[in-house]
């Protein structure tokens, strides 16, 4: 039977359609107007905060992505002229809440992005709560949002017609994913990339981590050489994101000189035709390790779709640094 996770895996290229098709141009002139704007969220969502970030740089704005208890708690807080871009699916993670009310209280512009139904009045909306623990379709469609408004604010990609070719990338990703080649590895996972894909590559271990309860950690392939290697070895396996993207070499020679010192290493990249664009490109590329995280789940017996259990659990623990605490 298939896991929640699945279905909501292959409901993505759908959501991305959806979202080429929303009205997101006011938002967008209230990010182009920033003098800065800080794009914020919490785990998954601080991925998306790092890619929103740097699309809207490529419409020329002065964008920075912070994790939003970085934000809360230790930053030196807003400036004239900021606007505030927060990303949450539920509308309930507890920093992301905090930045806002924040925000808020202190007159500065808000925009967010949430799942629909959330409450926000600022909020674009995505898609439905997701049915797996393991968050999937609403990362993905965040990403289309930020890639539409950064679009609308002035940056080259991100059109609607671009998010429909994404979602056509993201569904022949979901008939063929192509990861059968990337074998279970008996104590740890590495995935690595550089630039926009260290950030996918962080993404997609924080999806294994979750649906097959594996050791993985993602890098950017200059940080992986600079220490963190150290540790792997013939029991570990390495996944290596779209070398080719990568104008010094260094993610390619990583991968060689993790298969010099006996570790499985797989490579994923993007099929030949129709390329896009750095940043997009992170889309049908996080799907795959989505799914790589599904068929890890089967092959160990866990399940995906209820990855917080135990203490990790405990309700107070995700409530701490929600306003009024």
């Amino acid at each position: 039977m298939p896991t929640a996770l699945h279905r909501m895996i292959n409901q993505q290229a759908a959501a991305l359609e959806h979202v080429a098709g929303l009205d997101l141009a006011e938002r967008a002139a209230v990010l182009a107007a920033a003098r800065r704007v800080v794009v914020t969220g919490t785990g998954t969502s601080q991925h998306a905060a790092e890619l929103g970030a740097a699309m809207l740089e490529r419409a020329g704005l002065d964008a920075r992505w912070v994790p939003a208890v970085q934000w809360s708690r230790w930053s030196a807080g807003h400036r004239p002229g900021d606007v505030l871009l927060v990303i949450t699916h539920t509308a309930e993670t507890a920093f992301a809440v905090r930045a806002r009310a924040a925000a808020q209280e202190a007159g500065v512009p808000v925009v967010s992005v949430t799942g629909t139904g959330r409450g926000w009045p600022e909020a674009i909306g995505t898609v439905a709560p997701e049915e797996s623990e393991t968050y999937t379709v609403s990362y993905t469609s965040a990403l289309g949002v930020l890639a539409r408004l950064a679009h609308l604010a002035g940056a080259p990609e991100g059109s609607a017609d671009d998010l429909r070719r994404t979602a056509e990338q993201v569904r022949a990703v979901c008939a063929e994913p192509g990861i059968d080649h990337i074998a279970v590895p008996a104590r740890s996972l590495a995935v690595i990339g550089c630039g926009p894909w260290g950030v996918t590559a962080r993404e997609g271990a924080l999806k294994i981590r979750e649906g097959a309860r594996i050791l993985a950690e993602g890098f950017d392939s200059d940080r992986f050489l600079h220490g963190s290697a150290v540790p792997y070895t013939a029991a570990d396996g390495l996944v290596v994101l779209e070398p080719a993207a990568d104008a010094d070499g260094l993610t390619a020679a990583l991968a060689d000189a993790a298969r010099r010192e006996g570790i499985a290493t797989a490579t994923l990249e993007a099929p030949a035709g129709d390329p896009l664009p750095p940043l997009l490109a992170q889309i049908p590329m996080t799907v795959r390790l989505q799914l790589l995280a599904d068929r890890y789940a089967a092959l160990r017996g866990q399940d995906p779709d209820e990855a917080i259990v135990g203490a990790w659990a405990d309700s107070a623990l995700w409530r701490m640094g929600t306003p009024g605490r």
